[in-house]
């Protein structure tokens, strides 16, 4: 097995409990761990061997499109959308934040982990 990880993927989108935050949007920050078998990739020096990790990210980005109240549903259907596309996938853990949270006060960011 092996570990792919992608870190400080940035998007913006619209996701929020609040009306003005599914209008207005905010910047968020998505981080995987993926495991996965790596040894055939390893070997061949062959895309079509590995997990490719380009399509994992239009993959996050495709799911991050689409409006969400909570942080917590959006970690699922990413990774929800992740297993069914790629059944090479063992073990992640997805870590979403949203950068400068209005929360009435000066918060850097505030994040959902899951593992499945």
């Amino acid at each position: 097995m092996g570990i792919i990880e992608i870190e400080g993927m940035k998007f913006y989108a619209y996701h929020g409990h609040f009306a003005a935050e599914q209008v207005v949007g905010n910047y968020f920050e998505v981080n995987i761990r993926i495991e996965t078998d790596c040894g055939k990739a390893a070997q061949s020096d062959a895309l079509e061997d590995a997990l490719n990790y380009q399509s994992v990210y239009e993959t996050i980005k495709e799911v991050m499109q689409v409006k969400s109240a909570l942080l917590e549903h959006v970690a699922k259907r990413i990774l929800d959308a992740l297993y069914l596309r790629f059944p090479v996938i063992g073990k992640t853990r997805l870590k979403i934040s949203k950068l400068n949270p209005p929360m009435g006060g000066e918060i850097e960011k505030v994040s959902v982990t899951l593992e499945r």
